[in-house]
């Protein structure tokens, strides 16, 4: 453990950013399988592996607009060969053709039997039945073999992926019109605090506007999951276990709780999810902004209890709850990707709590990625947070660092 503080005469240690989030993915299993129409499938999570139902193309077919020939006949320029039908696609020639034959072919037309090559249009001249050809042919010249793209069994999707658009046409042209997905996480989140209003209302004397679930839901939503929004809880017990309860009978994977997770008299997060037999694994990690966050489990529910600063909400919930969504949605990777950055001006020696700076970033011509941290951290300061595009990394008792110096860095959703 890096450190820790004192409450009353207990002493509570500071768990590790590290450990924090094993302990949030630990047993945090993929979701059951479901199966959803081709349509529906955009953004969720393969649950298996999916393989080719068909050879595509299932013929060789042509890939331009012109004649399938024999390039033997069509070895030099100058060539006529006879016309003896006309090949379009999804409508194939019965045929086989002969020497000194050629037919009219037309992108996707299958190749008739015989054929070999194809000369474009461009590269004929008709005359009378038949064509004079301008270039030689070359065997297998403007032709897609059959199983170019893919043969039947072939897997072309991994269970663990989230699914592109592009993903989407492979599967309609792999011929699924259903797919085996993850269930989707529901995440419920509910604020506590009399001191919060909703936006639009006119905050009386030392109210605020509350403003961190659309942040927290809007991230959620991002990572596929579906969202609960289970409103403002007052500074009581009662009300806080019953939001607590609503998020049980509404059949949530998560709750996510912000605000009273510090340890003033009415910061009652922690009394309200014990009472209803919440298992705290962790409250205070070794961080900044967000050191007051607790993590539990009521049965099959997990809880993340965020901090009610709207900074130190948001990194908490990038940092713990994305990757829990991602495993619970059972993607393949589930951890942020870290990248390396040059920063933009000093920053000072860090003490035993693991800090994530706030940062502007900037791509500059010679390639290099510049973080600049915000000038100030201040865990309640929303315009510095919506102007930052990464966070920097600064790890427990990290000595000064000058400009130039490399960071590590997590960028924030764009």
């Amino acid at each position: 453990m890096f450190g820790s503080f004192f409450f009353g005469s207990l002493v509570l240690a500071l768990m590790p950013v590290a450990d924090a989030l094993a302990a949030v993915l630990a047993g945090a299993d993929a979701l059951p399988e479901e199966m959803v129409a081709l349509d529906l499938a955009h953004h969720r999570v393969l649950a298996r592996d999916v393989a080719a139902l068909r050879t595509q193309p299932p013929q060789a077919m042509s890939a331009m607009d012109g004649y399938a020939v024999r390039a033997a006949d069509a070895s030099r320029a100058a060539v006529r060969l006879k016309v003896i039908g006309e090949v379009a696609a999804g409508r194939p020639f019965e045929r086989a053709v002969a020497a000194g034959e050629a037919v009219r072919i037309f992108t996707g037309g299958v190749i008739p039997v015989g054929a070999d090559a194809v000369i474009i249009q461009e590269d004929t001249v008709i005359e009378g039945g038949g064509i004079a050809i301008t270039e030689a042919a070359v065997p297998g010249r403007h032709i897609r073999p059959a199983g170019v793209d893919f043969r039947e069994g072939d897997v072309l999707l991994a269970a663990g992926s989230r699914l592109t658009d592009r993903d989407l046409s492979l599967a309609a042209g792999m011929n699924y019109p259903h797919l085996p997905v993850r269930r989707r996480p529901k995440v419920a989140i509910l604020a506590t605090g009399d001191e919060l209003v909703m936006p639009g209302e006119t905050p009386g004397p030392g109210q605020i506007v509350y403003s961190n679930g659309y942040a927290l839901r809007a991230v959620a939503r991002d990572e596929g999951a579906e969202t609960i929004d289970l409103g403002i809880a007052a500074d009581t017990i009662e009300a806080t276990t019953e939001g607590i309860r609503r998020a049980r009978d509404l059949g949530a994977d998560v709750l996510v709780t912000t605000g009273g997770a510090s340890v003033g008299d009415h910061d009652l997060v922690k009394r309200s999810l014990e009472t209803e037999g919440v298992t705290i694994a962790f409250w205070r990690i070794a961080m900044r902004p967000g050191k007051p966050m607790m993590h539990g489990r009521l049965a099959a529910m997990r809880v993340i209890g965020l901090p009610g600063n709207p900074v130190s909400s948001y990194v908490c919930g990038f940092l713990f709850l994305v990757p829990l969504i991602r495993s619970l949605s059972g993607r393949s990777v589930v951890g942020h990707r870290h990248e390396t950055a040059l920063l933009g001006r000093d920053v000072a020696a860090n003490d035993l709590r693991e800090d994530y700076l706030r940062a502007r970033l900037e791509a500059r011509s010679d390639g290099s990625l510049i973080a600049t941290p915000v000038d100030h951290q201040d865990s309640s300061l929303l315009g510095n947070l919506a102007a930052a595009r990464a966070l920097v990394i600064r790890a427990p008792f990290a000595p000064a660092a000058a400009a130039g110096t490399a960071c590590d860095i997590l960028r924030l959703p764009d």
